[in-house]
């Protein structure tokens, strides 16, 4: 019987997502449906969705040498999958590190940052880069509602800081409505520049992403 759950909540919840993800390419999941192909299943009393739920917390608010302890205490979890998770993690980061793209243009940041578009709720991420333009960290500064995202200047800038970063380029996602700034996203933009140039970082950018278009506050001429 317990075989039997299990084979359920493999083959039940995760087919949508392999096959999207097969057909449009592993940029396309969210970051939990992404956790949910490493997991695989869930348990009987925890759906696989749940447990990338978690997980994700997990990841984004404990420092890495903390993540394999608090994902092995997640209930369902064990340590293998904590193991597995943490190792695709680090395989991650290594791989980003070796590229260290280039920026050329602030729109070639899109293909970097283009899965938060899935997200469901506004995430606000700052892209640091060095003074060659190659990306040092792509991070998470906050998480919102379905519609707006609380951000400060010290939260958005005080890891390029410390990275000794040369610019910034800052994204959000619009889960629902037009690609557009909002006047809030404007005043934002003024003070996140304004801050930048007191620190010695370039603001490069402020783009919006949407599922099928973005919108680039440089490329319209509203940085100046």
């Amino acid at each position: 019987m317990e075989r039997k759950d299990k084979d359920y909540l493999t083959t039940k919840q995760n087919p949508c997502i392999r096959e999207l993800a097969m057909q449009k390419g592993l940029s396309f999941p969210s970051d939990s449906e992404l956790l949910m192909l490493i997991l695989g299943s869930g348990t009987r009393n925890v759906p696989v969705e749940e447990m990338a739920r978690r997980s994700l917390d997990v990841i984004r608010e404990c420092p890495p040498e903390d993540v394999v302890g608090k994902l092995g205490g997640i209930s369902g979890m064990g340590m293998s999958r904590a193991l597995a998770v943490a190792a695709a993690l680090e395989l991650g980061r290594r791989m980003r590190g070796c590229l260290r793209a280039v920026v050329n243009r602030p729109c070639e940041i899109i293909p970097y940052v283009q899965h938060y578009a899935m997200e469901r709720k506004e995430h606000f991420v700052c892209v640091s880069l060095n003074g060659a333009h190659e990306i040092l960290n792509i991070r998470v500064v906050s998480v919102g509602t379905t519609d707006r995202a609380i951000i400060h200047p010290r939260e958005v800038l005080a890891e390029p800081v410390s990275e000794h970063a040369s610019a910034v380029i800052c994204c959000h996602n619009h889960p629902f409505g037009p690609c557009l700034p909002s006047g809030a996203d404007r005043a934002a933009t003024r003070v996140l520049k304004d801050s930048s140039e007191i620190l010695g970082i370039t603001f490069l950018d402020h783009i919006i992403l949407s599922r099928d278009e973005y919108f680039s506050f440089l490329e319209h001429g509203l940085l100046d």
